[in-house]
């Protein structure tokens, strides 16, 4: 089965067929850095990860671009705020570390380069001029507009149209374009007070009058539209016409399809064959967002779960299907990922056992972890459906607790191939760490008492002792031990 996509561009599940057969080109519309990073940025990240760790496992070679956008006024708002620095550059660096910073807790591969708006004013003012001389863009009091009535295909990634839209941008500078519905290329001038004060904290001090970095341009000192900069950074290091765009679903308009006109205005090219939107990751019915202040951050989520049940999290519902935080999608995370590490444990411990054989074979065994192997990569090509692949991984968890309970002597062979399995889709390509406990010592000795209070808790519950159960399980609770109870039988995490 060959890799399918579903293209938002023409609503359709499509073969994937990039320009190249050995490479494909893919670039993400990164973060504005203007607070910290939390778990509905990073659900596009982990998604995005996974395609790159798929498209690479598949044999092409991707080269994967995301930007930072460092040159916005939200970025502008925070400055003087929380010691975040005097200006817009140094609030941008602030979060842009941070940032950095969840994405290496996160285990994502990295990108080829992560290009910021602040270094690519040439490329950006080049293709405004480009634009103008074409005939797609028109100067204004200082600021350029582009004009959408001169690009047919405007609306077609979205399904608006020109005349059916609302308005872009506010009311002043609705009053010098053409059109309403034309977005602004380049601005004059410096943010605005109005505009710094939409998106100050509350608590902060007073805004200044205008504030934010200019650079010279042909038309006078302004900044950057928001739209523009993302054309100018993936055609600055990938190409005019790309493999893939991915994005957040609430960026398909006007972000997206702003990018799709200035950008094929320019070139006459295609801009991108396939979009990808990943859908929203939602809280008590609503957008998880750092405006509604809703949101559960990167690195408090790391801190809490780990790595490993963040990604079984995030990854436990496919990319275009919404997603609910709560404790109860939290707690199943958390259980999946549990069986699937203290499988992954058994399995090398068994393998590594004088009781594992060259010559012992289970067929069954071997043949359930032949199915399951097909079964991820089936769900991977059926449009990076990790939900199926997660559910394929715990096929081979429960092929391999089924092998060790019943045997005396083990296939070795068998349990090779498990762990082959684990490392290579739960690791490579779901990007879960495998092992990443301490072995040995103390570690061991508190795992293996645990696991005695366990059993005797169990041999309780089955005797009807339930109250004295219950004790076990509370104490254990108290000295940070969880214990969950399974289908399989209880497990626990500390």
């Amino acid at each position: 089965m060959s890799l399918t996509v579903t293209n938002s561009l023409t609503g359709e599940r499509e073969p994937f067929d990039p320009q190249d057969p050995d490479s494909v080109l893919l670039y993400y519309c990164g973060l504005t850095v203007s607070d910290d990073a939390h778990l509905g940025h990073a659900r596009s990240w982990v998604h995005v990860d996974v395609m790159h760790r798929w498209l690479s496992h598949l044999g092409y070679s991707v080269r994967h671009v995301e930007n930072f956008t460092d040159v916005n006024e939200k970025i502008v708002a925070r400055i003087g705020t929380e010691d975040l620095g005097e200006t817009e550059e140094a609030v941008a660096l602030h979060y842009i570390s941070s940032v950095i910073e969840d994405m290496r807790g996160l285990n994502l591969k990295r990108a080829d380069v992560y290009p910021r708006v602040s270094e690519h004013i040439p490329e950006i003012l080049e293709l405004i001029q480009e634009l103008i001389d074409r005939g797609y863009a028109y100067e204004s009091n200082g600021s350029v507009y582009f004009d959408v009535t001169e690009f047919p295909a405007y609306g077609e990634l979205s399904g608006q149209r020109p005349g059916e839209m609302e308005a872009q941008g506010p009311d002043d500078e609705i009053a010098e374009k053409r059109h309403p519905q034309d977005f602004a290329l380049w601005k004059a001038g410096p943010v605005t007070s109005e505009d710094i004060a939409e998106h100050r904290p509350a608590d902060a001090p007073e805004a200044p009058e205008a504030a934010g970095q200019t650079w010279e341009s042909p038309w006078g000192d302004g900044r950057p539209g928001w739209h523009i900069e993302c054309s100018a950074m993936s055609m600055t290091h990938l190409e005019e016409s790309i493999d893939v765009h991915v994005g957040g679903q609430d960026l398909v308009f006007p972000h997206h399809e702003n990018e799709i006109a200035q950008s094929e205005a320019a070139t006459g090219e295609p801009f991108a064959t396939y979009w990808l939107h990943v859908s929203l990751l939602e809280t008590e019915g609503e957008k998880m967002s750092t405006s509604l202040q809703n949101f559960f951050t990167v690195k408090n989520a790391l801190e809490e779960f780990g790595v490993n049940p963040v990604r079984m999290f995030l990854l436990s519902t496919s990319y275009r299907r919404r997603q609910t935080y709560s404790q109860e999608t939290i707690d199943e995370a958390l259980e999946r990922w549990d069986r699937l590490e203290r499988a992954y444990g058994r399995a090398e411990s068994a393998a590594d056992s004088p009781e594992a054989y060259a010559t012992a074979t289970d067929g069954e065994f071997r043949e359930a972890i032949d199915a399951a192997r097909a079964d991820f990569e089936a769900a991977m090509n059926d449009d990076f459906n990790t939900r199926e692949a997660i559910a394929a991984l715990l096929e081979i968890a429960g092929a391999v607790n089924t092998h060790v309970d019943a045997h005396e002597t083990y296939d070795y062979v068998g349990l090779k191939r498990a762990i082959d399995a684990f490392d290579e889709f739960g690791g490579e390509v779901l990007g879960f760490v495998f092992g990443d406990e301490p072995a040995g010592g103390e570690v061991e000795i508190a795992t293996d008492l645990i696991e005695v209070l366990l059993d005797v808790r169990e041999t309780e519950r089955e005797a009807g002792n339930f109250e004295t159960a219950d004790k076990i399980r509370d104490r254990l609770a108290a000295l940070g031990v969880e214990v969950q109870d399974t289908d399989d039988g209880p497990t626990f995490r500390l």
